[in-house]
């Protein structure tokens, strides 16, 4: 080989050197920013962990927390609302009753029909009505007269006309999901609105005294028998059907429970009799806090922007409302540290674009190539294109915050069961010795739990992993659906046979 010849040799041969160091740099910095995607996600799983010790911790905490709401007002990130509901339905209920539900957009009226023993509902009939966007800041008197008429049309379709102003005055269960200060079990005082409601001559008055003058107003001959919140319209539906259910957990945008309580242990209310023993405490458990639970910084950025900040701690880690929300702010942060999803990720900047109903979506998605969630990035956020190694990315931390979400709902469910001596664990609990481990039924109402099946899966999981599989047989999650206003109906129905 000449000069020439070996010269040009070794040229090339600098070239292709030249040409694989470049790929191989292009690729180790391809790999370094994959693996800081990766790091983000594992940190982040790592702040979300919740092993059976700090799952039992929280148990714990919770029955602490509710020992302390009981024993004074203010003694506890948790209210401890009493409610008056002191007898819950058992089935033996009969006859035809209505209940109005006035939620944070809608008002649902409904009417059912009870058949006695054996009989159980017979029929019921439901109706929603959107509620105007500007009487959320309205008056008094126009929310209640939009609600009274949506009423009275409805009675009177279902009544096939027949006047109602008669003798005979009928009685109505009113959910009300709202603050309230329970005065007994038919009135209550608004404390504050919440959901985007505004009115202020509403607030300090009874509601129940709102709504049956504006019932008066329009000619319906109705009074307010029994006012409740959503959580004791599903703690009465699932009484209705078992005797043996306990508690009750809303869990959708929002969260909450109640259950019932011994008269003896409403320390912050003593001399309070009641005929049954019992009553239902509205727990406002959203409220809900301790340093055991697994709090990451996107968690607590997410509380620092929000309107109520260093409140509703456990409803911002566990609800529909932020679950969503929770994905977003990892996936903004995975997309800072790299060019993984294109060019179009800045539209994972913007606040609560990311819906839980949609995080769920793409969490189920169980096609070969991740099809929906391709499919709702490419929608939601503008960006086409994005691999199958991101997608499976965008499963993974959906999967970690529904997990942690699941799993912490699970543990404050065992920590009502061990306040009221039913965790099959506690021992002397509540007065009641240790023995074998009682049936205890949770009813639980909303789209978290009832539509989204991984949700409940690692609902269901944690209960046995915190109990033991043999203790856990005896705990049932049972959905009550359309608890909160078939439930207030079933209340009146109760009250009234007994009155």
């Amino acid at each position: 080989m000449g000069r020439v010849g070996l010269g040009v040799a070794v040229g090339c041969a600098v070239v292709t050197c030249a040409i694989a160091a470049a790929l191989v740099r292009r690729r180790a910095r391809s790999w370094l920013r994959w693996g800081r995607e990766v790091a983000v996600v594992e940190g982040f799983e790592e702040g979300c962990a919740t092993p059976v010790g700090r799952l039992r911790q929280v148990v714990d905490a919770m029955a602490v927390e509710m020992y302390a709401g009981l024993a004074s007002d203010g003694g506890s990130k948790l209210k401890m609302l009493l409610t008056f509901v002191e007898t819950l339905p058992d089935g033996d209920e009969d006859g035809i009753y209505y209940a109005l539900d006035l939620g944070a957009t809608t008002c649902q009226v409904l009417r059912i029909q009870l058949g006695g023993r054996g009989s159980k509902i017979i029929n019921h009939k439901v109706e929603q009505h959107q509620i105007p966007q500007e009487l959320a800041s309205s008056t008094s008197e126009e929310l209640f007269d939009f609600i009274s008429l949506t009423l009275k049309e409805f009675v009177e379709r279902e009544e096939n006309g027949i006047d109602q102003v008669t003798d005979e005055r009928k009685e109505l269960g009113f959910t009300f999901s709202f603050p309230i200060r329970q005065l007994s079990i038919s009135s209550g005082v608004l404390i504050k609105w919440t959901k985007g409601f505004a009115i202020e001559d509403v607030v300090g008055k009874d509601v129940s005294r709102c709504l049956e003058e504006a019932m008066s107003r329009n000619g319906l001959n109705m009074r307010v028998g029994a006012l409740v919140n959503d959580t004791v319209g599903t703690l009465a539906l699932g009484h209705y059907y078992d005797k043996d259910t306990v508690a009750a957990v809303i869990i959708g945008t929002g969260t909450n429970a109640c259950y019932v309580e011994r008269s003896d242990a409403l320390i912050k209310s003593q001399g309070l009799l009641t005929n049954s023993g019992g009553m239902v405490v509205n727990m406002e458990w959203g409220n809900f806090w301790s340093a055991h639970l697994p709090k990451t910084s996107y968690d607590i950025a997410l509380d620092d922007e929000s309107p109520n900040r260093n409140e509703q701690g456990f409803e911002k880690m566990i609800s529909g409302m932020y679950l969503g929300e929770i994905v977003r702010r990892v996936l903004h942060r995975i997309a800072e540290e790299s060019d993984i999803f294109g060019e179009s990720a800045y539209h994972l900047s913007v606040p609560f674009i990311l819906r839980t109903p949609l995080m769920a979506a793409m969490h189920e998605d169980d096609s070969p190539n991740l099809r929906e969630v391709g499919r709702i990035l490419e929608e939601q956020f503008q960006m086409p294109g994005i691999s199958l190694k991101a997608r499976m990315l965008v499963v993974r931390v959906c999967d970690i915050v529904t997990r942690r979400a699941a799993r912490l709902t699970a543990a404050g469910i065992i920590g009502i069961l061990k306040k009221i001596g039913r965790d099959g664990i506690s021992g002397v609990a509540s007065g009641r010795a240790k023995g074998k481990p009682k049936r205890s039924v949770v009813a639980i109402e909303r789209g978290l739990y009832t539509n989204y099946s991984i949700f409940r899966e690692y609902m269901n999981e944690a209960i046995t992993d915190i109990l033991g599989e043999e203790i856990a047989q005896n705990v049932v999650l049972r959905v009550a659906e359309d608890g909160s206003g078939i439930g207030a109906a079933l209340l009146i129905a109760t009250y009234s046979s007994k009155r």
